[in-house]
């Protein structure tokens, strides 16, 4: 399985900026939280997750990328991390997206074991356990599904998303030959390789960023392993199903053409011939 050299921004390249230095050194766990005008439910997301690494004795950095906020949601991830040293700030050049935004967290992070999940926490983020135990049990990536054990739901979707969603993900299967219940639930863990890796070839800044960054993973040889999650939905997410739906399908379109075409192989080569020159 050829492998992608450590990542170095690009001066040619957009990237986050403002990254407040972390106090926790060499952590074993990253947890990047994309956030977008969060500053209602951001304290709450950052407290529990807190209380959840120090419960567990996790040794771990907590990464929230802000993707061009217009509220307060910097001023309000800044004073938290004044009495909190496991978070870190970092801004995106303005409203990216959030595959744009879990990137920069990724790519970031300094953990040996990293995640994102979302800023809602519709999966607990106790339920990371589930994803760390199937890494430690010898997977690359885990990603959390909400429908491989389905009564694990706590709080459904209304009916339209759940059908809007089937059907997006049996057109993944169909058109990108991706083999999962679950390929858009924002719950996955990754080796700090398999992240290097994917992320430095991930072109998807929208919400279809998931289903490439999997396409890269099986492609470059990565051992996936879905693990069903506890999930609740919530009403106050941003996804718009139709919209954001075609606009997904059209960049499923892109993924395929950049296979096709050699794109991620072209990156590749041209990552492992810049870290040569380091």
């Amino acid at each position: 399985m050829a492998r992608v050299f450590p990542w170095s921004p690009r001066s040619e390249e957009p990237v986050a900026r403002g990254v407040i230095a972390g106090v926790i050194e060499n952590p074993t766990y990253s947890i990047v939280v994309p956030a977008y005008n969060e500053s209602a439910r951001i304290p709450a997301t950052l407290s529990r997750v807190i209380a959840c690494l120090r419960f567990r004795g996790w040794l771990a950095e907590i990464l929230v990328v802000n993707d061009g906020s217009t509220d307060r949601t910097t001023e309000v991830v800044n004073q938290f991390a004044l009495q909190a040293p496991e978070v870190r700030l970092i801004q995106n050049p303005g409203n990216r997206g959030k595959g744009y935004s879990v990137r920069a967290g990724m790519l970031a992070a300094q953990g040996s074991i990293l995640m994102f999940t979302d800023s809602d926490l519709s999966a607990p983020i106790e339920e990371a356990d589930r994803l760390f135990d199937a890494i430690a049990a010898g997977a690359d990536i885990a990603i959390g599904s909400r429908w491989l054990e389905s009564g694990r739901q706590t709080h459904r979707q209304p009916l339209y998303r759940q059908f809007f969603g089937r059907c997006f993900n049996f057109v993944t299967r169909l058109v990108m030959g991706l083999p999962f219940a679950d390929t858009q639930c924002g719950f996955k863990a990754f080796t700090r390789e398999a992240a290097q890796t994917v992320f430095q070839l991930q072109t998807i800044e929208g919400w279809g960023f998931d289903p490439e960054i999997l396409f890269i993973a099986l492609k470059r040889g990565y051992c996936v392993k879905e693990v069903p999650v506890t999930w609740a939905h919530d009403e106050r997410t941003r996804m718009r199903y139709l919209k954001d739906g075609v606009k997904m399908l059209k960049e499923m379109a892109i993924i395929r053409w950049n296979a096709i075409t050699g794109h991620y192989d072209r990156k590749i080569r041209a990552v492992q011939a810049g870290s040569g020159n380091r």
